[in-house]
């Protein structure tokens, strides 16, 4: 045949593919999310996270070991307050002697190159279980992103590299910003979860940390997932806000919203493959329906061929294991 195209030759074999694949995934460009309980606590496992665990403070520096050994070094901290510290205030998340204040001090402890980023929002601390101060069964912006600021600047004192509020709430970007800088924290950074869609792939992660809402939902001020043009005027606005880096959040079923943001901003994009994609593909290849490492890693490509610059996975130690 007289073809003047053979598109196959560059697909001939594994080092040819290997030689043009036009994107690469490495494991200096994962997050590794941490969920981290009080030593009091008995389980560790989570049912709906097969693989994954909570992990007690006192046994955080054997986690690290291995991420280390892995070439993991940057973790997305969480926890998993005790309910008699829960109210509607969030006083919890300014304590200095707090449960996140306290695993930032220890992982920086353990190894100062461990890039610390701190997730910034009142629903691991409320009694309501939602992001932000209710009153009158409404979440207030303002009142909230006062504890936001006095919040972030705790877990700078601390020793966090990066913010990370995931909250949602209007102008925090900005207030957080100014907040730091008035403290001196002028070099620590801003991860902007700019465009967090109310999704049910959620659900998992709220089991893990017994975050779930007590009332309603959260779509008052989480995105609509039937906008896209939202998400990016959010990711503009927190880039002037003084956002260093702005967040998808999910990311598998929002890879187009990745695509958008990432042609927009000029910072670095994150996006989060979220409890219920990793969940969704554990369950599919416990039943044999799939390879879980061929769905692992068409998951993560897809992500970062839309635009993602880093991906903050719970497939991160599987990933890395593979040393490719």
């Amino acid at each position: 045949m007289e073809l003047t195209h053979r598109h196959r030759r560059l697909r001939i074999n594994q080092t040819m593919r290997d030689l043009v694949a036009e994107t690469s995934l490495s494991v200096k460009q994962l997050i590794v999310p941490l969920f981290i309980v009080e030593d009091s606590e008995k389980d560790l496992m989570i049912a709906s996270m097969p693989g994954y665990q909570r992990i007690r403070i006192s046994e955080l520096e054997k986690e690290l070991t291995e991420l280390v050994k892995l070439n993991l070094k940057t973790v997305l901290l969480f926890v998993k307050a005790l309910d008699e510290t829960k109210d509607n205030t969030g006083k919890e998340a300014v304590n200095p002697q707090g449960l996140m204040q306290r695993a930032i001090r220890k992982i920086k402890a353990f190894d100062q190159s461990i890039i610390v980023m701190t997730d910034v929002a009142l629903d691991p601390y409320s009694s309501y279980g939602h992001d932000g101060i209710v009153e009158n069964n409404q979440i207030v912006n303002d009142p909230t992103v006062e504890v936001l600021m006095r919040m972030s600047v705790s877990h700078a004192e601390a020793g966090a590299d990066v913010v990370a509020p995931s909250d949602m709430m209007d102008g925090r970007v900005k207030y957080i910003r100014k907040a730091l800088d008035d403290k001196d924290f002028i070099n620590t950074g801003i991860l902007a979860y700019s465009a967090k869609y109310a999704s049910c792939y959620y659900g998992p992660f709220r089991d893990a940390l017994d975050s779930a809402p007590g009332f309603g939902d959260k779509k008052t001020y989480q995105m609509d997932f039937r906008n896209s043009a939202e998400a990016v005027k959010e990711a503009l606005t927190d880039v002037d806000e003084g956002a260093d880096m702005v967040m998808v959040k999910p990311a598998g079923a929002y890879l187009d919203i990745i695509h958008r943001v990432k042609q927009t901003v000029h910072v670095p994009v994150a996006a989060y493959q979220v409890s219920g994609e990793y969940a969704q593909i554990k369950a599919v290849a416990e039943r044999g329906w799939l390879n879980e490492q061929h769905a692992m890693l068409e998951s993560l490509m897809a992500i970062r061929r839309a635009g993602a610059d880093v991906i903050a996975t719970y497939f991160a130690k599987d990933f890395a294991r593979l040393k490719l």
